[in-house]
């Protein structure tokens, strides 16, 4: 199973690194339009798409390496019981929130298909398209924090330890 959840972890980072590409492809290409008069429409609208999709696809592999921004400032001056308990708390929050944001999110694309919601520029993309990234990435969320409860439960770190030489983190 652990496998399995770090090819999906990996999968929708490798997603989120070509939705970034493709933003800054658009971006570039609408320059270039501006430049040369070529009449591409919705470019604005596909890097803003790009970039969502990788936001959102890139949260179950921030979360996994522990780049998610984490105030510890509360956690450092708790005794360790009380700190385990509300590390606890906190992931089974994280887990409940996330796991509710993934099933309203599955249900957004869901009814926009139904609806055949389409977005207002003048691109008129069928908006359930570029929201299964925000769908996708919302539920692999949702299995990380899974995860990271399992792991903690079998006494496992969840979390990846940076590899030699990457930049220390700062929480």
């Amino acid at each position: 199973m652990r496998r399995v959840l770090d090819l999906f972890y990996g999968l929708l980072m490798a997603g989120a690194a070509v939705a970034m590409v493709a933003a800054f492809l658009c971006v570039v290409l609408g320059i270039l339009d501006r430049q040369f008069f070529w009449g591409l429409r919705g470019l604005d609208a596909y890097a803003g798409y790009s970039i969502a999709a990788a936001l959102f696809l890139a949260l179950p592999g921030t979360l996994q390496r522990g780049e998610h921004i984490r105030v510890t400032l509360l956690l450092q001056r708790l005794p360790e019981r009380l700190r385990a308990g509300f590390e606890w708390w906190c992931l089974l929050a994280a887990t409940a929130l996330s796991a509710a944001l993934a099933f309203y999110s599955v249900k957004l694309v869901w009814v926009s298909r139904l609806t055949n919601d389409v977005s207002q520029g003048s691109d008129a993309t069928p908006l359930w398209i570029p929201q299964i990234a925000m769908a996708l990435g919302c539920i692999g969320l949702a299995l990380g924090f899974l995860d990271a409860m399992v792991s903690r439960a079998a006494g496992r770190s969840f979390f990846r330890e940076a590899p030699a030489g990457e930049a220390a983190r700062i929480e």
